[in-house]
């Protein structure tokens, strides 16, 4: 089976590393605008790579595409691999636009479609999530999440990739990274409060920094902090009520419960063998970027559909973000 990978930045060429390293009879091609990319792809991989999808559906004739181009472009890109008749792998979405639609073609085409969250495949979030639906009461959380902005890619400048577009700026991405797990987790959402202004120097034309507090529709309550302006990349939880207290500092082996009959604090055991990139911060790890390939791979092939996020689902999402940003109507 070949799968097409679009966009050969960091997640296509993090996406093409795992398929050829942990996948048997599979094969991969590539297709980028930017000769540089397509090189560096060519020389880490040995793989055929085109200046664009056109050329490799052609030649190439994959079964699929793994959809890893800027957002503000992948409505455009996926519709036309559906009309191809290619299952779809598709990073995070920004722009909702195209999803009518992406979601008609897919049917009409009999074309599957799979979209990336990474992080409700990740173990941490399933132990959290099993002990906030098992203790049944309701919970408060806080959580924080940042990072430096010029710290995301390093390699260029912040203002030379798709977080200089306030359509598809930063920390819309970092809500659309984390919300599924904390709709999947804490429940639908009652109402919000937000707070949002500049902290910092850096050149954007959006809100560096959030602070948001939810309501649940079943009485959970959280404060979320996001923000690109944190100098060390944080993701920090705390999760409490009358019986339960869950601390995590977003890596594998950073996930606390409090034992309250023992008085003492015990970790939660997740992911056994931790696979991790050394270009990214220490809270990224590679294993549930993995799993979702391998669900991916399954669904298009006949196995059992175990994804857990939907495009209709997105887009819902993507409203609520929305709301949270000001976009609302």
């Amino acid at each position: 089976m070949k799968l097409l990978v679009i966009g050969l930045g960091s997640m296509g060429r993090r996406r093409i590393g795992l398929l050829l390293n942990h996948f048997d009879g599979i094969a991969v091609c590539g297709a980028d605008l930017r000769e540089e990319r397509r090189a560096q792809a060519q020389a880490l991989f040995c793989i055929p790579v085109y200046a664009d999808a056109d050329t490799a559906v052609e030649r190439e004739k994959p079964f699929a595409a793994l959809v890893c181009t800027p957002p503000a472009g992948h409505g455009a890109v996926i519709l036309d691999c559906v009309e191809k008749g290619l299952h779809i792998f598709s990073e995070i979405n920004l722009l909702s636009d195209r999803y009518e639609e992406i979601l008609q073609a897919a049917e009409e085409h009999r074309v599957k479609l799979f979209l990336s969250s990474t992080l409700l495949y990740r173990g941490e979030i399933e132990k959290i999530r099993d002990c906030v639906l098992k203790q049944r009461e309701r919970v408060n959380y806080r959580y924080h999440v940042g990072q430096y902005l010029p710290d995301w890619h390093p390699w260029e400048n912040y203002r030379d990739f798709f977080v200089s577009d306030p359509r598809t700026n930063a920390c819309r991405e970092i809500f659309a990274i984390e919300l599924p797990w904390i709709l999947h987790t804490f429940g639908k959402i009652r109402r919000l409060t937000v707070f949002k202004d500049h902290l910092s120097s850096l050149e954007l034309g959006y809100p560096d920094n959030y602070f948001v507090v939810l309501e649940h529709k079943n009485g959970n309550k959280g404060i979320w902090i996001v923000d690109v302006v944190s100098r060390k990349a944080e993701r920090n939880l705390l999760v409490y009520s009358e019986k339960l207290h869950l601390a995590w500092d977003g890596t594998p082996d950073s996930l606390y419960r409090y034992n309250i009959e023992e008085k003492r604090t015990e970790r939660i055991e997740t992911d056994s063998n931790v696979l991790r990139d050394e270009k990214y911060a220490e809270t990224i790890t590679e294993n549930a970027y993995l799993k979702e390939l391998r669900i991916f791979v399954d669904k298009i092939t006949g196995g059992k559909n175990r994804e857990r996020y939907t495009f209709e689902e997105d887009r819902k999402t993507l409203r609520l973000i929305d709301k949270i940003e000001g976009r609302e109507p």
